[in-house]
């Protein structure tokens, strides 16, 4: 009786019915399970790291539906699975691949490489040859009929030793003029060119495993391979069995002495590998430097210069005698207004130096155009025209705002003790519009230091940067130097690795500018009180 009427105040409580509790948890150990296969699947692949993931919120969604002090967190569940599996997560891999070899040749694990590594095959001096006549079954299986140099005739199958046969035998039929069987049991014979297009085909080996199998060399020839690497666990090394070489492992990739290696790698841990390079390697000291000065310049002016301009005509347009202001400023905000990758693409083509409206509008004037795209003050110089139109609208409307809020009795009070209007605008409007608008220029100034989309659209980070050893321009920022190394090396590899490095030096350098400015804005903060 107390138990029941426990369970019944519990059930009031959380006024849930004994009903709805069975379906939670019979929905709940449905979701477990599917939850558990789909883990051991991933575990069963390598891929531990979502493995490991999945489990998290597997535990804390039981947790939150099955603990009543939990309850409050239901509401949330999704979008905390969600953050976990989209957010923190990638943070925490990008971490992770930072102090990795990741990349191109290295992105599978070691327990994938290695079945990999071992299936390579040679063939070994004097291994019998033969050449190959190629039967299907219905069912998409393979055997083939062999003959040697001596014109020793063989039938060859997957899994079964090579035996011996001639046309004619039990299950073989007769040979045609050339010495080959017309049919075999359950077979049929398929014609050499359909054969060699069947990409499977050099990948089946012919014969019990290990015992002298056959596998198809060339479209006319079938050779008795051997397996080349015989992995060494014990020292985690390879031995070459067609010459002896052993083949250590060095950073994920197995290596002799004298630098051959073999394919692929894996990912493995490197320590600061990646940020040693990022900050001493000689070849890429000389494009870093330039891409990170000119990272501080790009945001630093176009913030200033959208900044100007916006309030400039913000200041212009608050007069409330000013004429047909509110069209103007209504047409004034259609740049915002336009995708920025129309905007972007509009103005690529307006700086085109061979076809665009610009140079052709110039040329006639000076007798020359600038080289936009070619040389590096130009190229910088068209990519903060191009910022400045896409930022003025959005900083004439926070400024017109700020502006708004500033009592007109400061302006009185000035105007009767003799200030001039410079000196009203930097000793009020100046100091009280930073504290209102201090924050948005901060964000502003992040968005533009990694302002990726604009770099990329209008110029693609170039002019490249001459001699650099990596994929450089002198418009890059940071973050498409970043992309260039981890998705368009230009054949070099992708080095998700590296990339992944510089990103978490990206990181620290935008939360330092972050703090630092904030810093500032506590200073205006100062300022405006005095004011």
């Amino acid at each position: 009786m107390t138990a029941t009427a426990g369970q019944s105040k519990r059930t009031r409580a959380t006024g849930e019915s004994f009903f709805s509790r069975i379906i939670r948890w019979i929905l709940i150990a449905f979701f477990d399970a599917g939850a558990i296969w789909f883990i051991i699947q991933a575990l069963t692949l390598g891929f531990d790291q979502i493995a490991i993931v999945l489990g998290i919120i597997v535990l804390m969604l039981n947790a939150i539906f099955l603990w009543p002090k939990a309850y409050p967190y239901r509401w949330m569940a999704l979008g905390l699975s969600f953050m976990i599996m989209f957010t923190i997560y990638p943070m925490v891999f990008t971490l992770y691949v930072a102090f990795t070899n990741y990349g191109d040749g290295h992105l599978l694990t070691k327990n994938q490489a290695l079945p990999l590594i071992e299936k390579i095959t040679y063939l070994p001096e004097g291994a019998p040859s033969y050449t190959w006549t190629a039967f299907k079954s219905a069912d998409g299986n393979y055997a083939l009929w062999l003959v040697d140099a001596e014109g020793n005739t063989f039938l060859g199958k997957p899994g079964e030793p090579i035996a011996a046969a001639r046309p004619g035998d039990p299950g073989i039929g007769e040979a045609d003029a050339k010495g080959i069987p017309a049919s075999i049991a359950g077979y049929e014979r398929i014609n050499a060119l359909v054969a060699v297009t069947d990409q499977n085909l050099p990948e089946i080996l012919f014969g019990a495993e290990g015992a002298g199998g056959v596998k198809i060399t060339s479209p006319t020839t079938a050779s008795a391979l051997e397996q080349r690497f015989i992995y060494d666990p014990d020292n985690d090394l390879f031995v070459d069995q067609s010459n002896g070489d052993i083949y250590n492992n060095v950073h994920g990739t197995f290596t002799t002495k004298d630098g051959k290696t073999i394919k692929p790698g894996f990912r493995e841990v490197v320590g600061f590998e990646n940020f040693i390079n990022f900050l001493t390697s000689p070849a890429l000291r000389g494009p870093l430097v330039t891409i990170l000065i000119w990272n501080f310049i790009f945001p630093a002016v176009s913030v200033l210069s959208t900044f100007a301009l916006g309030l400039a005509i913000a200041i212009m347009y608050n007069d409330k005698d000013f004429p047909f202001k509110k069209v103007i400023r209504t047409l004034l905000l259609i740049p915002y207004t336009i995708p920025s990758v129309i905007t972007i693409l509009i103005w690529r083509g307006m700086f085109s130096p061979e076809f665009g409206i610009i140079n052709r509008m110039i040329e006639p004037l000076f007798g020359w155009a600038p080289p936009w795209t070619t040389e590096a003050f130009w190229a910088r110089a068209a990519i903060l025209i191009v910022n400045l139109w896409l930022g003025f609208p959005y900083m004439m409307l926070i400024t017109s705002g700020a502006l708004q809020s500033i009592p007109g009795d400061l302006y009185e009070a000035a105007t009767v003790d003799g200030a001039s209007g410079w000196k009203r605008f930097t000793k009020i409007t100046l100091p009280l519009l930073l504290v209102a608008v201090g924050p948005l220029l901060i964000a502003s100034f992040i968005f533009n230091f990694n302002n990726f989309g604009l770099i990329y659209l209008f110029i693609g980070g170039g002019p490249p940067i001459a001699g650099a050893s990596t994929q450089a321009g002198y418009t890059d920022i940071l973050i498409s130097y970043v992309y260039n190394l981890a998705f368009a090396s230009g054949g070099r590899g992708v080095q998700y690795g590296f990339a992944s490095a510089i990103s978490l030096v990206l990181f620290i350098l935008v939360g330092s500018i972050t703090l630092v400015q904030y810093k500032f804005t506590n200073m205006w903060e100062e300022v405006s009180e005095n004011v």
